[in-house]
């Protein structure tokens, strides 16, 4: 019987884990356990900054030739950043599978910044931060998460500010690079029809020369904020609301019960609580989500709605309505087999994306060298009784728990 997915260490350090599927397209990323909260003092918005530079020259590669040797056999090459990791992927033919584990290894261990390069990409993310704050919709959410990190790491903004994006230079690239670019933080992750045998040689032959220096990783944990509800006047169309609060991270058992809550709530299915209750049955917003992130130590759960300002104090009451019958009330038998079942069948239909997939395995053998088959998880999902949904509710989610940051309209 075939394994559901293979996985290796590489005598550096570098962790891999494959997935051999029966496709066209492969998917490959390596994913490093760096990001915005690893950033220092004076250092705001590097790891981003990185991420873009990472395109522009190695020691061997100019940009053209960067950007011309995926794309110019129809691959994909791309990559981002999020507060705890900075991620390089490539989609491709099962062909051209060498092509692209070269290609990442090249940008990943041997970019060499060119100063001019780094002025242009400086303007570029000037240019990326200002579309930022022009849109209220988005900065909403970096304010609330930076008033409710208070002054952890975690509460920056990934792009960083004008002012610390305008002081970066190749001295802070370097020193971000040399600390955390290394092997014992990274897992390189693939899916697609190359045969393990095959695999293998390739990541030992393109990744396993590296060195094996070990990353200078020093995370803590935040600390709760006082409850705060701050209501702004801004120049917007519309009131922006978003509450929510601080929660358990990635490793906690708490975790399934509080996704479950933010897919019943507000999940990105049209029959969610939210949407039905508020936008379809009164048409009082057009955007309304609820959802939960979990970091590596910490998490957070928010309901976002933006609606006219005439309807605003409604749509707040009928967001805390909703919120307070799951504290006060058990989900009916029926209701929360629905929801578990809808919750799987996404988490199923999501599956079917290749990225989708190798992104899943790669973030679970980061956080814990290990990935559990799917059925595995299903059943955990399948576990979660009423009691767990009501003790989480009342634990996290109670609307006199939440912090609230509101744009107004001003009139």
């Amino acid at each position: 019987m075939q394994a559901e997915f293979h996985t290796f260490t590489l005598p550096n350090g570098i962790r891999v884990i494959h997935k051999e599927v029966s496709r066209a397209a492969s998917h490959v990323a390596l994913v490093i356990n760096a990001g915005t909260r690893d950033e220092r003092e004076g250092e705001a918005g590097v790891a981003h900054f990185i991420e873009h530079c990472l395109f522009k020259g190695t020691k061997k590669r100019k940009t053209f030739h960067i950007l011309n040797r995926l794309e110019r056999v129809g691959g994909e090459l791309n990559a981002y950043t999020t507060k705890e990791e900075t991620w390089i992927s490539a989609s491709f033919l099962e062909r051209d599978q060498s092509r692209a584990i070269e290609l990442i290894s090249d940008i990943a261990f041997n970019s060499n910044f060119p100063e001019k390069e780094i002025v242009k990409e400086r303007d570029v993310i000037l240019d990326e931060i200002a579309s930022v704050l022009d849109n209220p919709s988005d900065i909403i959410f970096d304010e609330f998460e930076e008033r409710l990190f208070g002054n952890h790491p975690l509460g920056r903004t990934i792009l960083g500010t004008k002012k610390s994006v305008e002081a970066l230079g190749k001295k802070e690239i370097l020193d971000f690079v040399g600390r955390h670019y290394c092997p014992d933080q990274m897992v390189f992750a693939s899916v697609g029809s190359t045969p393990i045998k095959k695999f293998r040689k390739l990541c030992e032959k393109y990744l396993g020369y590296e060195s094996n220096k070990k990353a200078l990783l020093n995370r803590k944990a935040p600390q709760p904020v006082s409850v705060f509800n701050e209501r702004i006047e801004q120049e917007t169309h519309q009131v922006h609301h978003l509450l929510g609060g601080l929660t358990v991270g990635a490793d906690h058992t708490d975790k399934l019960p509080l996704t479950l809550i933010a897919n019943y709530l507000g999940g990105p299915a049209m029959n969610c609580r939210l949407s039905l209750n508020i936008r379809e049955k009164y048409g009082m917003a057009y955007h309304i989500e609820a959802g939960y992130s979990p970091y590596q130590d910490s998490g957070v759960f928010s309901v976002y709605f933006g609606t006219d300002g005439r309807h605003h104090k409604r749509v707040e009451e009928l967001v805390d309505k909703e919120l307070n019958l799951l504290c006060n009330k058990k989900l009916g038998t029926m209701q929360l087999h629905d929801a578990k079942k809808q919750l799987i069948g996404q988490i199923a239909l999501n599956q079917d994306s290749g990225t989708a997939m190798m992104t899943g395995l790669a973030k679970s053998f980061l956080l814990y060298n290990k990935v559990q088959p799917l059925s595995t998880f299903f059943k955990s999902i399948e576990d979660i009784s009423t009691e767990d949904i009501l003790r989480v509710s009342n634990q996290y989610i109670s609307p006199k728990l939440l912090s609230r940051l509101v744009y107004l309209d001003k009139e």
